[in-house]
């Protein structure tokens, strides 16, 4: 009967869509477990009894098989016949039916039965209508859900065929397959994740409809985040193959391509490359990201071991920066290559990546024209060899290797012949598991490959083992015993062909804190490779090694949380103690900057009464706790890091430099507080020899890339490490700095002639009740070797402030010779470079110095006009009165200086400038034009070429290297190398007078020596502040003690001017010295007559020498006198 037109495209639409059931059957009461087959039922049902049947209730997969089965009489084999028959005609209850049966049954029900024939038919047939597809999809994924880790033999290989059906042309399969490929995903033994892989990659491979490609990397991804560890040794074989899906036509593609990259970068679990994952994600899209992100990387600090995962993340992207055009990426790359594999414990985790690299690097280093970066790639390149030739050996010493699923399945079918051959009571099963058949070979070859994962994986442990590989053998081998023997068997088998052994633990001290192996580095640097640290608790660890080793980055990695082994903070509570504390913008009260702390508040939660009660513990008056810390001294600001970290009672204190600033009233404090704490460990990184030897329970030398423990303080140290003598005499020390010559300064004829002079100077800091300083008078020369003493807080930066035209005195004079050319290191050092820490030692000394004078000395206050000072002039040009505009030039005039005067309003011109002195200058208040210009005119008298030898030569000279100066931005820079490079920047301009504010601070031992011997070769003047007695008492000649806001000046008797190097540490001691009154200057600022008057008394050698020196000038002048006079008389008899 013909169909009324009406009806007619509903069937043709029907017929081209194949949803129209073909084999009629009752629709059942219950609807299968995910109800999709209910809605692809197209049975004629009304929607009242769709609902009816939504409500019923759902049967388990165990209800519904012994449904199935009590339906025949509890006979097995005929239930699962008539399942079959269900399945083959799309019974929406069938799927749930089978994953019950082999739930019951095993696994192997699943060939006996012919039920996964039945599957694998209906997703590869042609034949099967669209209702068969969907209903063998539900039936895999019913079995992925319910039918436990036996199944996956079996069903993992039908992975492809699965994802085929996600491009099937039916909506509702298409659901189906994602559904059935998402269970068998969240189902899978992590170990198993290779196959899988494997599987997913190559229906991503050629050409396969979009559909199928999203589906595959869905699938990639999740099992990405689900398998992390498994999936991580896998990203080399991954990563490429995603590329080029990343850029696909379909938007559905690329973006899923995009998250399975990122998914799979994530799972390499290294804490340090996680933040740059993102980037180096974009960059196989976006090449030109690669600079950028090579930048990065090369100024991050690792602190995990580098296994093949990291390799695997960072392969692709330094192989296209080796290809790079630009030298400095090329040569960052070839570093992070070089340092990464120094990282890398075993060569067998790098040995997928040599391929790659080796031949990157040898392009480099053959062709690159820099012969620097030649060198560096060469270097790479023979480390590279090098591991080459030992994973060469290791595979030849293991040539059946257990990551080879080959090798592991023949180990595992020997195993099970011998437990065939053993007699034990399930011997038969195994002995047909041996003979083979079709469910013995696909058991042991998915066994075979979880194994060589566990290796890959670097798994040996027994229960892991018995965990992945049991289940899978239990059925097979007829019993979890025989199953089990054969596990422990290819376990055995793997772990001796990888020369693994059963190694004793150590057994944990009762006191003990930590006891962790891992390796540290910073960017392109390896500081620590396969380092042990062991803590225990009341001990005291010195920390001792060379500047730029890694001593401040270990403390910063172990308070992080980012060390390898490192219990987490929930465990240990550590608390690291900085340099000092950062206060320079903060305007708050000490009590209020401890109590707002939040890591003080998360740790402890400590009270307002209980911060200000520590704090008073420590010294701080209740004015000081109120005094904004921007205020404080430097050795105040340490106080209060100290103070900050007790109350939060830490288990492990890591204090970095404690003593810093601390006078020697404040070190013995220290040194009395931590050795009062039986239950608080410290590590300590101090210079400070005495400190240590007083402190110290062991010291933990630092060098070659490994920590070695001593036990005693720093003398049984250096009894153990005669080397380290450095520590005791700074005249041991081999390291050598090299200040340049400051020249010749116009008036000066001796070294004890002033080329400073304060004259009643006091200051007062704005708003203060007090003055910090009053009427100080002295004066400085450039032999002199002056050391600033006094308590913390007394005024001693106030001083040198001063001296060096840092800040200005509220009354009183500051005289400094006009060609006086100053170096100035501050106390808190870092804030020279502070806002140039992505340039380069070398970046920033052509910044400094780039535009023919000091940048940092062109800011100073005597330099700069103040606003009232500003607006006073402004007034001054708008009342019509003469104001001078600038200074031109300066000529010599008599024993001082004229200036040349431009004036506002008028044209520079000579016949409108004037000449005048600087007296007169100053009183019309324009001293600081007259102070800009002398200071850069000084610095043209001895300017240097600011070429690239010379300043590496430089930079050198202060102890860094070129690889440093030239390659290694600031802030990659340890304490000690950036206080270095402050010296050399200050000292570029060749000073005549050098200032350093607690020059010890952050230099080891060796660059203090280095640095003693600089001062001490030096042919200027040297003020310096120091809390080390060691150290200034070794070089100083004069004290100028600063207290009760005055300035004590005192002569230090037994140092001889420019003393030879070797008798340094015999001077250490020479801290005696007699009180004698300060000298006060008479002369009026700006008169040199007043200088020479003013001159330090001579002993009667010198004044001998001094007026013989004076009479032969005069000699001298009279014999000139008389040959012009000569002349003269000559002259005139000739005209007649």
């Amino acid at each position: 009967m013909t169909q009324p037109a009406s009806n007619k495209p509903a069937a043709q639409k029907a017929a081209a869509g194949g949803i129209r059931l073909v084999r009629g059957f009752k629709k059942p009461e219950a609807a299968s477990p995910d109800g999709k087959m209910a809605r692809l039922s197209l049975d004629g049902a009304s929607n009242g009894k769709a609902a009816a049947v939504a409500a019923a209730p759902v049967l388990t997969a165990e209800q519904q098989w012994n449904k199935v089965l009590e339906a025949h009489g509890s006979d097995r084999e005929a239930a699962a016949a008539a399942l079959v028959q269900q399945l083959a005609a799309c019974d929406p209850n069938a799927p749930s039916a089978v994953a019950g049966l082999v739930k019951a049954a095993g696994a192997g029900a699943l060939l006996d039965y012919g039920l996964l024939d039945r599957i694998q038919q209906g997703l590869t047939s042609e034949d099967a209508m669209p209702l068969d597809r969907a209903s063998a999809l539900h039936a895999y994924a019913a079995l992925c859900k319910e039918a436990g880790r036996g199944v996956e033999p079996f069903l993992l290989p039908l992975l492809p065929a699965v994802l085929d059906r996600c491009a099937d042309r039916a909506s509702s399969v298409c659901e189906a397959a994602n559904a059935a490929a998402k269970a068998l995903i969240a189902a899978l033994n992590p170990y198993a994740a290779r196959v899988a892989v494997e599987l997913l990659l190559e229906a991503i491979s050629g050409v396969q409809r979009w559909q199928k490609q999203a589906a595959a990397l869905t699938s990639l991804a999740a099992l990405a985040r689900r398998a992390q560890t498994q999936v991580s040794h896998l990203t080399l074989d991954i990563v490429p193959r995603l590329s080029d899906l990343m850029l696909h036509a379909r938007g559905e593609v690329s973006s899923a391509a995009a998250d399975a990259t990122l998914a799979t970068c994530l799972t390499v679990g290294n804490r340090d490359l996680e933040p740059h994952i993102p980037a180096i994600v974009g960059c196989i899209a976006k090449a030109d990201q690669v600079p950028d992100v090579i930048g990065k990387l090369s100024a991050t600090t690792f602190v995990q071991t580098i296994e093949d995962g990291a390799l695997g993340v960072m392969v692709p992207l330094l192989t296209r920066a080796l290809r790079e055009r630009s030298t400095t990426v090329r040569r960052r790359a070839t570093i992070i290559v070089e340092n990464m594999c120094k990282l890398v414990r075993n060569p067998e985790d790098a040995h997928p990546f040599l391929p790659l690299l080796i031949p990157a690097l040898a392009k480099v280093s053959e062709e690159a024209a820099d012969p620097e970066l030649r060198e560096v790639a060469g270097r790479a390149h023979s480390l590279l060899v090098s591991i080459k030739d030992a994973d060469d050996k290791q595979q030849q010493e293991h040539a059946a290797h257990p990551t080879d699923t080959a090798a592991c399945l023949a180990a595992l079918k020997k195993a099970v012949q011998a437990e065939a051959a053993s007699g034990n009571p399930h011997a038969s099963a195994a002995a047909a598991a041996a003979g083979g058949g079709r469910a013995a070979e696909a058991v042991l070859s998915h066994v075979a490959a979880v194994a060589s994962a566990l290796v890959a994986c670097h798994v040996y442990g027994t229960r892991s083992w018995e965990a992945s590989t049991v289940p899978y053998l239990e059925q097979l081998l007829g019993g979890h015993a025989a199953a089990a023997a054969v596990g422990h068997a290819l376990q055995r088998w793997a772990a001796d062909q990888c020369g693994v052994a059963d190694a004793d633990e150590e057994e944990d001290a009762e006191n003990e804190l930590c006891n962790c192996e891992f390796s540290l580095a910073y960017g392109g640097k390896i500081l620590l490779q396969d380092a042990r640290l062991r803590l225990v608790r009341g001990r005291r660890y010195g920390l001792c090694g060379a500047n730029g080793v890694g001593k401040s980055t270990l403390m910063k990695a172990i308070s992080k949380g980012q060390l390898d082994g490192f219990p987490p903070k929930e465990v240990l509570r550590t608390v690291y103690v900085a340099h000092d504390i950062d206060a320079s913008e903060s305007q708050v009260s000490a009590v209020d900057f401890v109590f707002e702390d939040s890591v003080v508040q998360e740790a402890t939660a400590p009270s307002r009464e209980e911060v200000v009660a520590m704090l008073g513990s420590v010294g701080f008056t209740p004015a000081l706790q109120n005094t904004p810390i921007a205020s404080l001294s430097g050795g105040w600001k340490m106080k209060l890091a100290l103070a900050r970290a007790m109350l939060m009672r830490a288990d492990v204190l890591l204090l970095d430099e404690p003593t810093n600033h601390l006078d020697t009233t404040n070190v013995a404090w220290l040194e009395s507080y931590l050795n009062s704490m039986p239950d608080v460990s410290s590590m300590i990184v101090s210079h400070d020899s005495g400190f240590l030897d007083n402190v110290c329970t062991d010291i933990i030398d630092y060098a070659n890339r490994k920590l070695t423990l001593y036990k005693g303080n720093l003398s049984e140290f250096v009894k153990a490490k005669p080397e380290a003598k450095a520590y005791y005499e700074l005249s041991a020390a081999i390291t050598k700095f090299k200040f340049p010559d400051p020249g010749y300064l116009d008036g000066i004829k001796g070294k004890s002639q002033s080329i400073v002079r304060l004259t009643g100077a006091s200051y007062a800091y704005p708003g203060a009740p007090k003055q910090q300083l009053m009427d100080v008078s002295l004066r400085c020369g450039l032999g002199a070797r002056v050391a600033v003493l006094g308590a913390n807080g007394a005024g001693k930066s106030t001083l040198i402030k001063m001296i060096t035209g840092e800040t200005e005195p509220t009354s009183g004079n500051v005289w400094r010779h006009p060609n006086l050319r100053v170096a100035y290191v501050a106390q808190h050092a870092f804030h020279h470079v502070e806002l140039h820490l992505n340039s380069t030692p070398a970046e920033y000394i052509w910044w400094r110095y780039g535009a023919g004078e000091d940048r940092e000395a062109a800011a100073k206050v005597t330099r700069k006009m103040t606003e009232a000072e500003l607006a006073e002039r402004d007034g001054a040009i708008a009342a019509g009165k003469r104001v001078v505009d600038y200074l031109n030039s300066r000529r010599k005039a008599g024993k001082g200086f004229e200036y040349e005067v431009v004036w506002v309003g008028q044209q520079n011109h000579p016949r409108n400038n004037s000449w005048l002195p600087r007296e007169a200058l100053v009183d019309m208040g324009v001293g600081k034009m007259c102070a800009d210009l002398d200071a850069r005119l000084a610095g043209l008298m001895k300017y240097r070429p600011l070429s690239t030898p010379a300043v590496m030569q430089h930079l050198a000279d202060f102890g860094l290297p070129e690889d440093t100066a030239a390659h290694t931005a600031i802030k990659g820079l340890s304490g000690g190398q950036k206080v270095k490079l402050v010296l050399a920047g200050a000292m570029w301009s060749q000073p005549h007078l050098l200032v350093l504010d607690e020059p010890t601070n952050y230099l080891d031992r060796e660059s203090l020596g280095g640095l003693a011997a600089a001062i001490n070769d030096f042919q200027g003047g040297v003020i310096m502040i120091s809390h080390n007695t060691e150290f200034w008492s070794a070089l100083t000649n004069e004290q100028w003690l600063v207290e009760n806001h005055k300035v004590k000046v005192t002569k230090l008797p037994g140092l001889p001017a420019n003393a030879s190097t070797a008798s340094l540490a015999s001077m250490v001691s020479s801290a005696s010295v007699a009180s004698l009154a300060s000298l006060g200057g008479a002369g009026t600022e700006g008169s040199e007559a007043a200088q020479d008057d003013d001159d330090e008394e001579l002993d009667e050698e010198a004044l001998a020498e001094k007026q013989r020196k004076k009479e032969d000038k005069l000699r001298r002048a009279a014999e000139k006198a008389a040959k012009i006079e000569a002349k003269k008389k000559l002259k005139y008899a000739r005209r007649f």
